[in-house]
């Protein structure tokens, strides 16, 4: 297994609260993917939650070299979790695209985050 590239990102979660206060359903539906808004939802305190989506978004798009461009939507990456509570990654659209061109197969990723601040890692493998 070889490491391809690698992306670390930081978010406060005031920044998030601002957004889903001003524009809840529109930063959601642009953010999140089905599956993903369902799981936070479903939560009791969900912004530590969306704010570490939106920073393992973050991380994973410095992996890919890309940033938000190039027909790159924020639902191109799914994270959801294995029965152990990992986080997996799951890429469609440009995202998948640009994986396969720098030979990526693979992205292994840590979210962490307390009520103030979510950050994430993440790094593109290849076999």
């Amino acid at each position: 297994m070889n490491v391809v590239s690698h992306g670390i990102d930081i978010v406060e979660c005031h920044r998030i609260a601002d957004l889903l206060s001003k524009h809840p359903d529109r930063f959601l539906d642009r953010v999140l993917t089905p599956t993903e808004r369902e799981r936070a939802d479903k939560l009791h305190s969900p912004i530590p939650h969306i704010s570490g989506r939106f920073a393992a978004k973050e991380a994973i798009l410095k992996v890919l070299g890309t940033g938000w461009r190039g027909g790159i939507a924020w639902t191109d990456i799914e994270i959801t979790n294995d029965e152990m509570g990992a986080p997996q990654v799951t890429l469609s659209g440009m995202c998948a695209q640009v994986a396969k061109d720098l030979g990526i197969e693979r992205i292994m990723l840590s979210i962490s985050h307390t009520e103030t601040a979510a950050t994430a890692s993440a790094l593109g493998l290849n076999d």
